[in-house]
């Protein structure tokens, strides 16, 4: 009894914090993620006031956590939607690979990590975050831009390539040789192939099976499928996660619509628990040492991805000022990084500090990015050519001929010769 008593202390405790902490972050503008970040922080070991009997109910909240996130992530798109983005925008999708995975999987190797821990890394600075781009796009009343599409288009190329990288990680991380990588990565590949084939041909079909027009029986068959599905995908090291967002993507129309409604309180709320424990399993101790790699890895990886932006847009033919602005969009990092640190905890516990730190910095550069990079980026533009034009060499004219009331007399009297 008096375990179960400690438990609704600390976990009412903690979940009335996240609510104070979400409300105060709402007034400021700011998303929460931080603030939970280092709510976990302040409350895990080496913290303020370590958690212990809540602890293990914490771990299965935040499980839950990730796979609501993933599942409403899915029910945000159609699978016409995805294979549309595929076909127009996955020349961006690759260059925002190679600019944004690089510099994660390079820093992996340099702090001596090996394979596994590069890959790892490379997810986290890879990855925007789509939560915290499209509040702030909502805030900032840019929906209707120009530039907007281009975005949304990067970030559905992202979530997806999830479904392959995702499983390729954690069949790295479970110490699975290249037969058996091999084997989890078609497995992938063929689910998703097969869910965009089912939800393009069969979709309705597959909604009026799940459909119900009592919200409760709604969310029980949504709630509970997305469940089963996710421990079947994880026990075949395909990952729990991509099993929730394919089955995201499967439903459609009403459902889709009536499923992300019930469930995104429940999002919200695991989700908070989510980035506590993330930051309960990191030792606030292990932070201050790894600012300065965090910090530089942050900086690299602002510069990238506001190049992937600005190729994205110009790619789709927006101007100067709607690819600054796109750019600036992508730089958020967020709940993906969060997921693929936390799967990668275990098997390298070093990348758990700097994975925080790094998610810290950006969450928060993010908003700012977005709304000064195109002002900066045209005044500095603006600067230079101003700049260029007063360093041009002037160009050297014959001098003006005389007129005749310009001339000496004795100049007058030769040309009256």
């Amino acid at each position: 009894m008096h375990d179960t008593t400690a438990l609704l202390v600390e976990l009412g405790s903690v979940i009335l914090g996240l609510g104070i902490i979400g409300r105060f972050a709402g007034r400021i503008g700011l998303s929460p993620i931080p603030l939970y970040l280092l709510a976990g922080l302040a409350f895990g070991d080496g913290g303020l006031l370590p958690l212990g009997a809540s602890e293990e109910f914490t771990a299965i909240g935040a499980e839950i956590g990730v796979i609501l996130l993933l599942l409403l992530l899915g029910l945000e798109y159609s699978a016409s939607e995805l294979v549309t983005s595929l076909k127009t925008q996955y020349p961006s999708g690759a260059v925002d690979f190679v600019l944004n995975a690089t510099p994660g999987a390079a820093a992996g190797l340099m702090l001596g990590w090996g394979p596994v821990g590069a890959v790892a890394l490379a997810g986290v600075t890879w990855i925007s975050s789509s939560g915290v781009i499209a509040k702030v796009m909502t805030d900032m009343g840019r929906l209707g831009n120009r530039e907007t599409p281009v975005i949304l288009g990067v970030l559905v190329i992202e979530d997806l390539s999830m479904a392959v990288y995702l499983p390729l990680l954690t069949a790295m991380l479970a110490g699975v040789g290249l037969a058996g990588g091999s084997i989890a990565l078609l497995i992938a590949l063929g689910t998703v192939g097969l869910v965009l084939y089912l939800a393009l041909r069969h979709g309705r079909l597959i909604s009026r099976a799940v459909s119900s027009d009592n919200p409760e029986m709604l969310l029980l068959v949504v709630l509970g499928l997305t469940v089963l599905v996710a421990g079947v995908a994880q026990q075949l090291q395909v990952s729990a996660a991509v099993g929730a967002f394919l089955v995201g993507i499967a439903l459609s129309g009403e459902v889709a619509e009536g499923a992300r409604k019930l469930l995104t309180p429940l999002r919200d709320l695991f989700a908070a628990v989510f980035f506590v424990f993330f930051g309960l399993s990191t030792d606030p101790a292990e932070i201050p040492p790894v600012l300065l790699p965090a910090a530089l890895l942050a900086i690299v990886t602002v510069l990238t991805k506001i190049g992937t932006g600005w190729y994205a847009a110009r790619r789709a033919g927006i101007g100067p000022r709607g690819r600054w602005r796109a750019g600036g969009t992508l730089v958020a990092r967020g709940e993906f990084s969060v997921v693929i640190a936390g799967l990668a905890v275990a098997t390298e516990p070093r990348i758990g500090p700097i994975a925080t730190a790094y998610v810290l910095i950006l969450v928060i550069a993010g908003p700012l990015t977005a709304r000064w990079t195109e002002p900066v980026a045209t005044k500095l533009q603006a600067s230079l050519a101003g700049r260029r034009k007063q360093a041009a060499p002037a160009v050297e004219r014959p001098a003006p001929m005389p007129s005749h009331d310009d001339l000496t007399p004795e100049h007058a009297g030769r040309d009256a010769d």
